[in-house]
Order: C-alpha cells, then sequence, then structure tokens
C-alpha cells in the first residue's frame, strides 16, 4: 500500500497528470475562447489568436438565448423544455427506487432475492432497444394498457415514463447496496422502541442516505440532460416539447457553418449540469463510495 502512493505521488506521476489534464482540457478552452469571438474571426483565424489580439463579444450568446425571431437562435426555450424533462425524470425513479431498495434490504417477504436477481438482470436491457416498443404502447396501446395518444406539452410524460422505466433498476440497485449496509444494530434498536416502517424510512434511513440519493440523482440529471434519442423520439421534436440537446442538433445540421452560435449553445447546454456537479461534487463523491466503509 505504501508502494502504491508513493508513486502517485512521485513528481513523474504527477507530470503525467498535468500532462494529460492539459491535453484534455485544451480543446474545452478552444471551444470556450470560439464562443466570445466575433464571426468574422472564428471563419478566418484560430481559437489561439485571441491570445494575441483579443476581440471579445457576448453577442454569440445573445443571438443564441433570444427568444426573437432569429431562428439559429432561441436556445432558451428550449432550455427550459430540458429543465421540464430532467427534474421529473430524476425525482420519479429516485423517490420510487428509494422506496424498493429499502423495502428490499429491510422487510422479509417471500421471493426478495429472486427480485434482487431481476433487478440486476434488468440493467442489461438498453433504452434504445426499447424504443419502438415504447412508441407501439404509446400509440397502439399493449394488453390492457391503452394508447397515450400523446399530444402537446403531454409528449413529457411520455419521455418521464421511458427515463424513469429504464433508470429504476440501476437506481434500486445501487440504493440496495447501500441501505442493506447500514448498521443493522441501528435499525434494530429503532423497531425495538416500535418505530414503523415509515419512521424508520423518514427519520432514520433517509438522513442516512442522502449520499447515496445525491450521486443517483447526479448521474441521472446528467444523463437525461444529455439524452438526444429518447428525447428527439418521444417528445416530437417541437418547440413546444423538445430538450436544448434536439435544437443544437439542430443548428449542427442546418447552420453547420455558424461556428460562433454552436459554440455558444455547448456552453450553454454544459453550463446547467456543470452548476448541478460542482454544487453536489461532496455528496457525489460520498455516494460513490458508500458502502466501502462503514462506521
Amino acid at each position: 500500500m505504501n508502494g502504491v502512493r508513493e508513486r502517485v505521488s512521485s513528481r513523474a506521476f504527477t507530470t503525467t497528470a498535468v500532462v494529460i489534464a492539459v491535453l484534455w482540457t485544451t480543446p474545452t478552452l478552444g471551444l470556450l475562447l470560439s464562443s466570445f469571438r466575433p464571426e468574422e474571426e472564428i471563419k478566418s483565424t484560430g481559437w489561439w489568436t485571441v491570445f494575441g489580439a483579443p476581440h471579445l463579444t457576448l453577442d454569440n450568446y445573445g443571438e443564441v438565448l433570444s427568444s426573437g425571431g432569429n431562428e439559429s437562435g432561441r436556445l432558451a426555450e428550449y432550455v427550459v423544455n430540458s429543465l421540464v424533462i430532467t427534474v421529473p425524470s430524476v425525482l420519479f425513479p429516485l423517490v420510487l427506487a428509494f422506496l424498493a431498495a429499502y423495502a428490499l434490504a429491510w422487510i422479509d417477504f417471500r421471493g426478495r432475492d429472486a427480485l434482487v436477481v431481476g433487478v440486476l438482470a434488468l440493467q442489461v436491457v438498453p433504452l434504445q432497444m426499447a424504443l419502438v416498443p415504447l412508441l407501439k404502447l404509446f400509440s397502439q396501446g399493449w394488453l390492457f394498457l391503452p394508447a397515450w395518444h400523446a399530444t402537446g406539452a403531454a409528449r413529457f410524460g411520455q419521455v418521464w415514463f421511458a427515463h424513469t422505466a429504464f433508470a429504476l433498476p440501476f437506481a434500486v440497485f445501487l440504493l440496495h447496496n447501500f441501505l442493506a449496509g447500514l448498521p443493522r444494530d441501528m435499525i434494530e434498536a429503532a423497531r425495538v422502541d416500535g418505530a414503523s416502517h415509515g419512521t424508520l424510512l423518514l427519520r432514520i434511513v433517509l438522513p442516512q442516505s442522502r449520499p447515496a440519493l445525491a450521486g443517483f440523482a447526479v448521474i441521472q440529471f446528467v444523463w437525461v440532460w444529455n439524452d438526444l434519442l429518447v428525447a428527439l423520439t418521444l417528445s416530437g421534436g417541437t418547440a413546444e416539447t423538445a430538450p436544448m440537446t434536439v435544437r443544437l442538433a439542430s443548428l449542427a445540421g442546418t447552420y453547420g457553418t455558424e461556428w460562433h452560435r454552436l459554440t455558444a449553445g455547448a456552453f450553454v447546454a454544459a453550463s446547467v449540469p456543470l452548476l448541478v456537479l460542482v454544487s453536489l461534487r461532496r455528496h457525489l463523491a460520498r455516494g460513490l463510495l458508500a458502502g466501502s466503509v462503514k462506521g
């Protein structure tokens, strides 16, 4: 263990890590600087020329976020759609998975182990393979389930359903592993004192589970926020319900030469998940390490 720690803290390892970090972030820096450069300079010179002759402007962001008649802008409307899609798609599986994980971890019932194995097995089914069956369910119905025939804002429900259904296996698995590792003495002591499952869930288990809940919430938020395929397929792709990723794809396809708008739009899109990651970074780290050490 000491040998590994010494190698990790060596000058060669530190130098290698710095070089990799610089190579990894240089394209992102170029994209950021390009988002503030005038259109003429972006099309005629490289982004690195900004260091010799800095000409920066906020017009690119103004055009992209504009809700006026500029058809290559209006990204603000799609950012709102992304929030409407992402926030419920995080909260729904989080609440349902937490309840299911508690039941699988601390309530004895027949078939519990089989359910745990089934949840684990469901993780191998990718959402992309289920898009056609989901579309058939929403448009034609399935077995005893009627067709949704959703139009307009009701299409948000289709996206929520898809993201919630396919996030549940991973969420239940992650939270079950964490909840099952909670000190049994603490749970048993509360039961002896007459605590019901509701009391255990809200007053004891929930405060202890915040790192795991925050870890899953960050992962799910970033996944749904950056999703294009599911949103484009199930939301309809219109300005009323399409998320920001759909608009960026449209900008890249229709206005592929207008790099000043594309670079600004990319950083507008990246700002929200970046804020979420920064604000919950400590909870995310604890959630990822949850279960490794118990005390």
